[in-house]
């Protein structure tokens, strides 16, 4: 029997009206999960197409196999051609070299969390219930986040509350997990991070820890590292006519998506007051959603997780002849 997804696939609609529209040829989603995007366009695509062509990445084997087992319906379809691949999302040029694709019809990147991690105490992504310091998107990393507690020192780990969660009160919290040496829990680290953070802030906003796992999580899993690899490839690797859509969850995701969708929708970048173009540089892009787009109310209300989503997307425009 068919597995119940773990989670409300995010902007599922929105992501679907742009993607199901996009020349024939191979979707790409870079970041399965539990296949509810992947499924939802399969199904798109076969009622626009006749057929429909897509590649999962994943890097989690869990997640694979869930989503083998939510997409066996559309894999023994004749007109659907599927193919699910064990990778990070950053992997992907060299996935497409290796199969003799050279250009994709669209590609769909979920930066999120996934829901059947965060449920999952034994992964070690909550803080809301107990479970070992783990944090491992592919459970084949070696380092996870009880090595980063453990081993870091207080200047290092306030860096990294800074850097991948701009945490303002990085320096007491560092100070508090060197102190409360050995951490084994999640639970335990949540506690000594509310326990860190002044009693004015923990009245305001969400859970003290939140920034701190996420810290956690981006270093262990190198999520933006991922990210920078990938970026210069999304628009190499799409076809004229082809769409990538991006969705992200915090600012350190989306603004480099933003900078390299601008980048590529840029025309001639010459300083001013130049009489004529010297750069020759035309736009390879038009921009199809500009501004982020975010869930409805309603999809917030029924899928509070979403509501940090921010979604943009971009068309490759045709080659322009010589």
């Amino acid at each position: 029997m068919m597995a119940v997804l773990p989670h409300v696939p995010v902007l599922l609609e929105r992501v679907v009206s742009l993607l199901a529209p996009a020349p024939e040829g191979v979707i790409v989603d870079a970041t399965l999960g539990a296949a509810g995007h992947a499924r939802a366009i399969l199904q798109a695509r076969l009622d626009r197409h006749g057929h429909a062509e897509l590649l999962g990445l994943d890097r989690d084997p869990d997640a694979l196999a869930l989503a083998a087992e939510h997409l066996a319906d559309l894999a023994a379809d004749e007109r659907v051609d599927l193919e699910l691949v064990r990778a990070r999302f950053d992997a992907l040029p060299d996935l497409l070299d290796a199969r003799g694709i050279g250009q994709v019809s669209g590609i769909l990147v979920d930066l999120g969390l996934s829901s059947m991690h965060v449920d999952q105490a034994a992964r070690g992504f909550s803080y809301r219930s107990d479970g070992p310091l783990d944090m491992r998107m592919d459970p084949d990393l070696p380092t996870t986040a009880a090595d980063l507690v453990a081993g870091l020192d207080e200047h290092a780990l306030a860096g990294l509350l800074r850097r991948y969660a701009d945490e303002p009160h990085a320096g007491r919290i560092a100070r508090a997990i060197v102190a409360a040496r050995p951490i084994g829990s999640t639970l335990q680290l949540a506690e000594v991070v509310r326990d860190a953070v002044p009693a004015a802030a923990r009245r305001r906003g969400g859970h003290p820890a939140t920034r701190t796992f996420q810290a956690l999580r981006i270093a262990v899993n190198a999520e933006l590292d991922a990210l920078e690899s990938l970026l210069p490839h999304l628009v190499d690797r799409l076809a004229p006519g082809g769409v990538a859509v991006v969705i992200a969850y915090h600012s350190l995701e989306d603004r480099p998506v933003k900078r390299a969708f601008a980048a590529a929708a840029a025309g001639c970048v010459c300083p001013p007051g130049l009489p004529v173009c010297a750069c020759g540089h035309t736009p390879e892009v038009e921009h199809l959603v500009r501004r982020p787009a975010r869930p409805s109310p309603e999809e917030v209300a029924a899928n509070p997780r979403a509501s940090a989503a921010r979604l943009r997307a971009v068309r490759r425009l045709p080659e322009e002849s010589p």
